[in-house]
């Protein structure tokens, strides 16, 4: 039964809307059919084992079969680079985070985030002016000529790359994204060299400019994280390029389907669309309830128990696949009321949406700035914006879930 609707749930006729499928799941918290991974569907339950020392994110600790069920749709870095601090267990992920946050965030720079906002309003702007200079608003792709560029273009000014060098990542990315997504059309060969060149073509480009910040550091996150030598030692090169392709690639996907989960849900409810537009610091709370309602990352299916573990009466074996069902857990009914209803207004709002525990989104400051920014400009600006296709198309990918393309019109766009 368990295999079954997870077949299912993979199943990209079912990709526009999952959420029936794990009300079902949710019946049993944790179910497992015969060599398949053990599914965790419940609040709870997943926020538990999120917060568990017992439970590894090393795919070296994994014994048992189950994740072949998603091919390589989880596979966000490839085999070209060591595995990130996100695939790593306590120490050496405490150290490379603790590394990687000196830069980033609070308590080494309190500021960074918060004083890129200028930057990012200016590329919501800038892509905001592009959409009217084409002079087509009775088809706008928001994905295409938005939600896709915006956050590689930040991911380039917090790295540091030179803008002569912009055009180049965005290739490199969006060839990288769409090998996350599974194409029975395409020829496996030739889509797997395409990847490996580009993640080869990446890790070079970045190994140079490492080696040039080393000698000529500037104040960009790439120069402290190729010369920064604190507590924790200094990151080898290969350390340094690991963290920089989990920042563009992770941190890429799941903004872009943030705000593109995020324009949908927002078109789907006019009136929550409104209020943002009289309301802009209404956007705080409605991303919190996006990140619920439609979580940009859907599952986490690497997880192994590093000895038996019980959960929910069920014995999980040690090296046994956990699949942890972050969207059906975000919509348990025992956790929150009328769970299948977007409200802005929802007050107890502890969502899965960016993960939890020492493996929560390391980038989730930035995500919810560049969304908040992006929802209520563009919520103030498209005049009278609808959808063409309800629902669009989606991407492949059942773990990183949005919409590849969302074809909207509007009568005008204002100044």
């Amino acid at each position: 039964m368990t295999q079954a609707l997870l077949r299912e749930i993979i199943d990209y006729a079912n990709r526009a809307n999952p959420y029936p499928l794990y009300e079902e799941l949710r019946k049993t918290p944790v179910s497992h059919d015969g060599d398949g991974p053990y599914v965790v569907s419940t609040y709870y339950e997943i926020h538990s084992l999120l917060h568990d020392p017992r439970i590894s994110s090393d795919a070296k600790n994994l014994k048992a079969t189950g994740d072949d069920l998603l091919g390589d749709q989880s596979d966000e870095e490839g085999t070209t680079l060591p595995p990130s601090f996100l695939k790593l267990d306590p120490p050496d992920h405490d150290r490379l985070r603790r590394m990687t946050n000196r830069p980033f965030g609070p308590p080494h720079a309190p500021h960074r985030v918060h004083d890129m906002r200028d930057e990012l309003g200016g590329l919501v702007t800038g892509l905001i002016d592009g959409i009217v200079e084409t002079g087509q608003l009775d088809r706008i792709d928001l994905v295409d000529q938005f939600a896709y560029p915006f956050p590689v273009s930040v991911i380039c000014q917090l790295l540091g790359i030179p803008r002569e060098d912009e055009p180049r990542f965005h290739v490199w990315a969006e060839t990288l994204a769409a090998s996350l997504d599974p194409d029975p059309d395409a020829d496996p060969t030739q889509r797997g060299q395409g990847s490996m060149d580009a993640r080869m073509e990446l890790g070079m480009y970045l190994a140079g400019l490492i080696e040039e910040r080393r000698k000529n550091p500037g104040d960009d996150m790439l120069s402290q994280l190729a010369t920064a030598d604190g507590p924790d030692g200094a990151m080898t090169t290969m350390e340094a390029l690991s963290t920089s392709a989990l920042l563009l690639i992770a941190g890429h996907e799941t903004t872009v389907n943030l705000i593109t989960n995020g324009m949908l849900t927002l078109l789907r409810h006019p009136e929550a669309l409104e209020r943002l537009r009289n309301d802009p610091d209404l956007a705080v709370p409605i991303v919190e309830e996006l990140l619920r309602y439609e979580p940009p990352v859907q599952l986490l299916p690497q997880r192994t128990p590093l000895s038996d573990i019980e959960v929910a009466g069920v014995t999980i074996p040690k090296g046994a696949s956990v699949w942890l069902m972050l969207a059906a857990g975000n919509r348990d009914p025992k956790r929150f009321e009328n769970p299948d209803r977007f409200d802005p207004d929802r007050k107890d709002i502890q969502h899965l949406g960016l993960g939890s525990g020492i493996h929560s989104c390391f980038g989730a400051p930035l995500a919810r700035q560049e969304a908040q920014l992006a929802l209520s400009e563009l919520a103030r600006r498209l005049e009278n914006p609808r959808l063409l296709e309800d629902p669009p198309q989606y991407r492949q990918n059942s773990v990183l879930r949005g919409p590849r393309h969302l074809p909207i019109a509007c009568d005008g766009i204002r100044p």
